[in-house]
């Protein structure tokens, strides 16, 4: 049968996925919405929208705004890899996961709702704003582990499928991301800056540019989001099937299960090398995730609007890496194909960190005032900016594939029967260091006094995580 046939599978859980015409079945689309909705969260909140916000007005300050990001990103890394392998492990002992997937959205569409009242005066103070913040994030990470560990039942059991649906996932993520990107730039930002055919003359809603209203409406927008990608989801994925335990025998059987896997480890080498390998790159990824939109509006003076469009160009190369990801894990398998990705993310970062509104690759001084501007467009007028575009384009496809094909790697390594268990380590070795590089880039930012130096962390845990992948056998190209 072809990979892309539309001939019915049955997954795991023993239920048929009715298949629709364009050859995935309706449950695997279902889950692709829903994992793109749930990703609108990273891209506004975490990284181009709010967080800059958060840094530049409630912080008042982008070096230790940066810092601050650093330090809430340590607590609800903490907390993840501390509760993110017992809840994978113990939910494959009772069977469904969505109902705790119910629970995920009860607590972040109030919470992200919440966030409209995240101002510097006659708001939330910051300590509060910071507990949502952490509050999000970890419970963001622990639905990662519930809906990862229904990929394979999502896909199936026809070959490759599961590829094809990760980097589906995250090409929809990014697809998603930019039209709400687009919708806030037009409709909220620009209005009243520019005088073009089509945009409004003032914002949307009433919203008020002096207020910040435009990018505190970020919370609520991926709420809406979040809230409306979920509901095929749980119509139409299947869900794994009731074992007959309950929670506390579940969580007992799951502490067993982890025990048995750490201590017969030997017996999953790879995965073992990979996970750890894995704990070290992803920490670097993350970063560049969740300090790249400070980085450029640091180093490039940049606000809301030109940080808007930086968002949804870097959001729509990001689709571009989900649809590359299932190609080099064909071509080169997902092991050689995370290598190809974590180095081109490597590279692309350190040529980033040589670059400023009076610089050019560390070595080219630039002075905006003896050149003329390259276009008479209202942002990214400069050289600089627009390399520091063009390098940031780069980093959104490697780092987007390499989510892609770092899940499709472990699906490949690990037994089918165990799957949630060992995506609950997958969680871990993505976070129980993240709290560590989240602090390696506080302490870094603090000791240069500089956002550049607090990224140098960043490339030392990239490289050290390509090397480690290196002793990884597996993970070669499907025949």
């Amino acid at each position: 049968m072809s990979e892309f046939s539309a001939a019915a599978a049955v997954p795991a859980s023993g239920e048929p996925i009715a298949p629709l015409k364009s050859g995935l079945p309706r449950g695997a689309l279902a889950w692709i919405l829903q994992q793109g909705a749930r990703d609108p969260y990273v891209i506004l909140i975490t990284i181009y929208i709010f967080s800059p916000y958060f840094s530049r007005v409630l912080v008042g300050d982008p070096v230790k705004g940066q810092a601050v990001v650093a330090n809430i990103s340590t607590i609800y890394g903490l907390l993840t890899a501390v509760t993110a392998p017992f809840l994978g492990a113990m939910i494959e002992q009772y069977g469904p996961r969505k109902p705790m997937l119910g629970g995920v959205l009860a607590i972040m569409v109030p919470a992200l709702i919440a966030l409209w009242w995240a101002m510097p005066v006659g708001g939330l103070p910051l300590v509060v704003t910071s507990a949502l913040l952490i509050v999000l994030g970890v419970v963001y990470n622990l639905g990662d582990v519930l809906s990862n560990s229904l990929l394979g039942r999502a896909a199936g059991a026809v070959p490759g499928r599961a590829a094809l649906i990760s980097g589906l996932g995250y090409a929809v993520a990014n697809g998603l991301s930019v039209a709400l990107l687009i919708f806030m730039l037009w409709g909220m930002v620009l209005p009243g800056q520019v005088d073009w055919p089509g945009v409004p003359h003032a914002p949307l809603f009433g919203l008020d540019p002096a207020k910040n209203e435009p990018s505190r409406i970020s919370g609520p927008l991926s709420a809406a989001v979040m809230l409306l990608g979920a509901i095929p989801f749980f119509l139409w994925t299947p869900d794994a099937l009731r074992t007959g335990r309950s929670w506390m025998a579940s969580l007992r059987d799951g502490i067993a299960m982890l025990r048995d896997i750490f201590g017969n480890l030997k017996g999953h080498r790879d995965i073992a090398v990979f996970l750890g390998g894995r704990l070290l790159y992803n920490d670097g990824m993350t970063a560049l995730l969740v300090f790249g939109g400070l980085l450029a509006a640091g180093l490039m003076k940049w606000g809301a609007l030109e940080m808007l469009a930086y968002g949804i160009s870097l959001s729509i190369f990001g689709v571009f890496g989900g649809l590359i990801a299932p190609w080099l894990d064909k071509v080169l398998g997902p092991r050689k194909a995370v290598q190809v990705e974590i180095a081109g993310s490597l590279l692309v970062l350190l040529a980033t960190l040589g670059m400023g509104r009076e610089k050019i690759l560390y070595f080219w001084a630039f002075d905006p005032a003896a050149h003329a501007p390259v276009w008479n467009g209202p942002l990214f007028r400069t050289v600089p900016e627009l390399i520091y575009l063009g390098l940031g384009l780069l980093i959104a496809v490697f780092v987007t594939a390499q989510y892609a094909s770092s899940r499709t790697l472990l699906i490949r390594l690990c037994p089918p029967d165990k799957t949630a268990a060992f995506f609950g380590l997958y969680a871990l070795s993505g976070t129980c260091t993240m709290w560590l590089g989240s602090l390696l880039v506080a302490l870094a930012t603090a000791v240069f006094k500089s956002q550049v130096g607090g990224f140098v962390p960043v490339a030392a845990l990239l490289l050290a995580g390509l090397c480690v992948l290196f002793l990884v056998k597996g993970g070669e190209p499907e025949t």
